[in-house]
C-alpha cells in the first residue's frame, strides 16, 4: 500500500506512463535524447504544478488560523531552546522560498521576539517547508524527505540558539528594533472564506512559480537526455570529495524555490551525482540565495549577516555529508 501511495499518488507515475504513450502515439521516441527531454519536460512540469496547488491549498489553509499576530502570541509563550524549536516547527507552514520569510522575520523582531527565534524561524521556513517534504518524498522515498525535514529543523534551531547566545541584537538595524508592532483584531473567519483565500493563494503562487518551475524543469531535461553521466560523476560523485562544499557555494548566487530546484536535483541523481552533493545545492538555493542576503542586508548589520550566512554554510555542507555517507542505506 505505501510503495502504490509512494509512486502513484506522490511520485504519479501513471503520469509519466500516460506521457510516453502520448508521445509514443504521436510518433516520437522517448528513448530518443530528444523524446525523453519532451518526456521529462512535460511530466516534470505537470507534477510539480499539481503537487504545487494541492500542498499551497492546504498549506494556506492551515495557515489562516495563523496571522502574525497570533504566530508572535504563540511564540512569546516559550522560552529558551523550545522557543526555537516552536519556532522552526512555525517556519514549515509558511511561505516557500527565503525572500518571503524576511518580511515575516523582520516583523516578528519588530515585535520583540528573542532574535534566535526569529532566525530560527528564517531558517526553517524555505529550508524544510511541507512542499520540501511531499516533493522529496515524491522522487526520492520517505526515507530522505523525512530525514531531510528532521536534519533542516536540526539547522534551524541549533543556528537560532547560537545566535542567541552570542547576543548580537546590536546588530539588528534600528528602524527594526525600534519597530512597534500594531495588535489588530483577528476576524474570524468561516470556512468558506478560509477556502476562497486558500483558491486565491494557489492561483497566485502558481503564477509566481511557473516560470522558475519551467526553467528548473528545462535543465533537468537537458542534464538528464544531453550531459554524459561519467560528466556528472567525476564532478559531483564520489570521485570528488569537495563536491559538496562546491555545490554548495555554487547555489548561494542563485534564486530559486524548491519547486524549481526538485528537477535539477532529479535529473543529477540520476545521473550518478551523490545525494548529500544534489542537496547542499538545493539547500543553498532557496536559504542563501543573492537576491534574499540583500533584502535581509537591510534589515541586519554586515557582522550578523556574517554570522547568519557562516551558520547556514557549514550547516548544508555538514548535512550534505551526512547524506553522501546514509545514501546506500535510504535509497
Amino acid at each position: 500500500m505505501w510503495d502504490f501511495i509512494q509512486d502513484e499518488v506522490f511520485g504519479m507515475k501513471w503520469l509519466n506512463r500516460l506521457i510516453g504513450s502520448l508521445l509514443n502515439a504521436c510518433g516520437l521516441d522517448t528513448e530518443s535524447k530528444l523524446g525523453g527531454s519532451l518526456h521529462f519536460f512535460i511530466y516534470d512540469t505537470i507534477k510539480i504544478m499539481l503537487l504545487l496547488g494541492v500542498l499551497i491549498l492546504i498549506i494556506t489553509y492551515i495557515q489562516s488560523y495563523f496571522p502574525p499576530e497570533r504566530t508572535k502570541k504563540i511564540l512569546g509563550r516559550f522560552h529558551g531552546i523550545g522557543a526555537n524549536c516552536i519556532a522552526a516547527l512555525l517556519g514549515t507552514v509558511t511561505p516557500f522560498c527565503s525572500c518571503s520569510s524576511i518580511p515575516l522575520f523582520m516583523g516578528f523582531t519588530s515585535a520583540g521576539l528573542p532574535l534566535g527565534v526569529t532566525f530560527s524561524f528564517l531558517i526553517s521556513s524555505p529550508m524544510v517547508d511541507l512542499g520540501s517534504l511531499i516533493l522529496l518524498m515524491s522522487i526520492f522515498g520517505w526515507k530522505v524527505a523525512v530525514i531531510y525535514v528532521i536534519v533542516g529543523l536540526v539547522i534551524a534551531v541549533a543556528g537560532g540558539t547560537l545566535i542567541e547566545k552570542l547576543h548580537l541584537e546590536d546588530q539588528v538595524e534600528e528602524f527594526i528594533r525600534n519597530g512597534k508592532s500594531i495588535d489588530t483584531p483577528q476576524n474570524e473567519l468561516t470556512k468558506r472564506d478560509r477556502l476562497k483565500y486558500a483558491w486565491e493563494q494557489v492561483a497566485e503562487t502558481a503564477k509566481k512559480v511557473l516560470l522558475y518551475v519551467i526553467v528548473g524543469v528545462g535543465i533537468g531535461a537537458f542534464i538528464h537526455n544531453w550531459i554524459p553521466e561519467e560528466w556528472v560523476v567525476k564532478v559531483l560523485g564520489t570521485g570528488n570529495p569537495f563536491g559538496v562544499i562546491i555545490a554548495a557555494i555554487c547555489g548561494i548566487p542563485m534564486y530559486a524555490d524548491i519547486f524549481g530546484c526538485i528537477p535539477i536535483a532529479e535529473a543529477l541523481v540520476a545521473k550518478g551525482a551523490k545525494l548529500g552533493v544534489v542537496l547542499a545545492f538545493m539547500m543553498g538555493v532557496i536559504t542563501l540565495s543573492l537576491p534574499s542576503m540583500i533584502m535581509l542586508k537591510k534589515a541586519i548589520k554586515p557582522k550578523l549577516l556574517g554570522i547568519f550566512i557562516a551558520i547556514c554554510t557549514v550547516g548544508i555542507i555538514l548535512v550534505g555529508y551526512f547524506f553522501n555517507i546514509i545514501q546506500n542505506y535510504i535509497i
